[in-house]
Parts: structure tokens; sequence; C-alpha cells
């Protein structure tokens, strides 16, 4: 009998809960332990799946031989580079890191050790955009919109980290062209960092995404849509449908074009169970993660010039261009 894989959780808030209830439930994973700075809430989880509270992350480190990360942004570098130095691979919550250089060195150091560095993109497990990937070949536009009331948690970060990132790595996944130009404006609302962003991007091959990101709407939206010369693909994440629109031949009887429409609805998928299966598939056969750790370092670099875009949108009082450090204190 294969041995299973021994597995721990860093971090068992709202998001990390969930790490550990999927591992609890694989079949080829051992639930070593979890650790979190509130005891309590590390005992009360604990006890939910079975498995025993570690005190000190070098403990669940020598235990484990891979882990789980679902700390705050500010502390993933910290926490990433201590599992990976022990020699334990990562599955890494997004974004990779507070800043792009911290992300840079995370990316290195998994590589200098041989072990897997996972980023928590799991909208690349959602069923209707892998279906959709299959089909889509040279977007030229993409639109983005990502909306959800304000739940009062990541607020440690901004809107275009907490949001916004997911549907940058989806981007970034679907052209493979560098950015050339960005184009931002954001606003906070409710929190003292920006709630709501509305971005676009020039790519250098010439495609254009629109993108917008709150987290202060009255409803939930997450959706995409990308055309390309004969095609157009809507991709609701919400509700797991993909939408394709066709050019089709103009028939010499019936010169009109035409539309083919197609409507494809999947059933609900679990996409952090989904993610984290392919995780624990890389670290036991070797092979890359869908969502590697270059791809998490491509998103928040994107994302950072976004911030830094938009903090370039502050003026003073006396409407002069003042540059501001992004995520930095606001007038």
């Amino acid at each position: 009998m294969t041995a299973k894989l021994k597995v721990g959780v860093v971090g068992v808030g709202h998001l990390g809960q969930y790490h550990a209830q999927k591992y609890a439930g694989l079949p080829d994973t051992d639930l070593v332990g979890v650790v979190d700075a509130d005891p309590g809430r590390a005992a009360e989880i604990a006890g939910r799946y079975g498995t025993r509270v570690f005190t000190d992350l070098p403990s669940l480190l020598a235990a484990v031989d891979a882990v789980s990360v679902a700390v705050p942004t500010s502390d993933h570098f910290r926490v990433g580079s201590l599992a990976l130095e022990a020699g334990v691979h990562v599955l890494l919550e997004k974004p990779i890191a507070a800043t792009p250089d911290e992300a840079e060195r995370l990316v290195a150091l998994a590589a200098a050790r041989a072990l897997v560095l996972q980023i928590g993109h799991l909208e690349r497990f959602n069923p209707a955009f892998t279906a959709a990937v299959e089909e889509i070949r040279e977007p030229r536009f993409i639109e983005v919109h990502r909306l959800s009331p304000f739940t009062f948690r990541s607020v440690d970060i901004d809107v275009v980290l907490d949001l916004m990132i997911h549907d940058l790595d989806l981007v970034l996944s679907l052209v493979r062209s560098p950015i050339r130009e960005v184009f931002a404006v954001g606003v906070p609302v409710l929190s003292e960092r920006v709630d709501i962003a509305n971005v676009r991007l020039h790519f250098v091959d010439g495609t254009v995404c629109n993108l917008t990101a709150s987290r202060v709407s009255l409803n939930r939206e997450r959706k995409l849509r990308v055309f390309q010369l004969d095609s157009y693909f809507s991709v609701d994440f919400a509700n797991f449908t993909l939408v394709q629109c066709r050019r089709k031949e103009i028939d010499y009887y019936d010169p009109i074009p035409r539309i083919d429409f197609h409507k494809k609805e999947f059933p609900a998928a679990d996409s952090l169970k989904l993610e984290i299966a392919d995780f624990v598939a890389s670290v036991c056969t070797g092979r890359p993660p869908v969502v590697s750790g270059s791809d998490g370092l491509a998103a928040l670099q994107a994302a950072w010039r976004i911030k830094e875009t938009i903090a370039l949108q502050e003026t003073n009082a006396d409407g002069q261009w003042e540059r501001q450090q992004p995520g930095g204190p606001r007038r």
C-alpha cells in the first residue's frame, strides 16, 4: 500500500479551514496537523477534522511533506520561505506575496530546492473556464467583472490583490504576450484601501483587456468574456456556465451572416478540492502544478503595475500629480 502524503495547514481562518477539510477528505493524504496564531481556533479546526494542533510552525514543518499556507498576505513570504527552506512543498494562497520582490525570492527558493510551489488561483479549476480554454485561440478583447459585497475580510490588502488578482491570472493564462501599457483608477469606499478598481491593459500583441473588481457591490458577479476573430465566449464562474457564439459559414442562398449560439451548463464543482488534488498530484508525481509559482509571480507583477498606476492618480490639494507608494497612507 502506497504511503499517504503527510500534509499540514498553516493558518485555519476563513480559507484555511477549508484546506483542512479537503485534505481530511482526500484518500491519498494524511492531515498530520494544523497551526494558527489563535490556539483556540487551531484546536477547534483540529477537533473538527480529527487531527492535532501544533504549537509552532517549525514543529509542523518537521512532521509533514507538504503544507497549505493560508495566513495574511503580509506573512506569505515569511511562512512560505520557512516551509521551502525546511524542504516542504507549498500550496500558497493568493496572492503569492505582498511584493514582487518577495515573490521572486519564493520562486527562486522553490526552484533551488526542487520543490512544488503552487499558488491558490482556484478559478483556473472552474469547469466552465477549463472548457473555454480549449476553444480560445487568439483573443483580441477580454472583459472581466468580479463584484462582491463587502465582507470585512482581507482589508489588509486592496481590491486589486484581494479580488482582481484572480482575473489577472486568468487573463495572463490566455494572452501569451507582455503587457505594454496600463490604465487604471481605484477608489477607497468602505476601507482605507482601494475597494473598487477599473483597469485597461494593452498587450504587445494588440490584445486589450478591461477588468473591473469591486468588494463594495450589492450583488455578486464573476464573469469573463473573450472575443476573437470568429467567436465570443462568456464564462460565468458563479453559475458554472459557458456561452459560445460563433459565426456561421455564409450560405450561397442565405448571404446574411448568422451566429451559432451554444450554452453549456456544468455541474457545480468544488474548485478548491480540485486545486488541492492537483497540488497533491504534483507533489507525488513531480509534474508541474496547473498554477505555478511563476504564474503567481506574473499575476502579482501585473497587479503591482496596476497599484502603481492607481497611486499615480492621487492628486495633492493644488491639483498636481503626486506619487504614493502602492497601498500606502491616503490623505
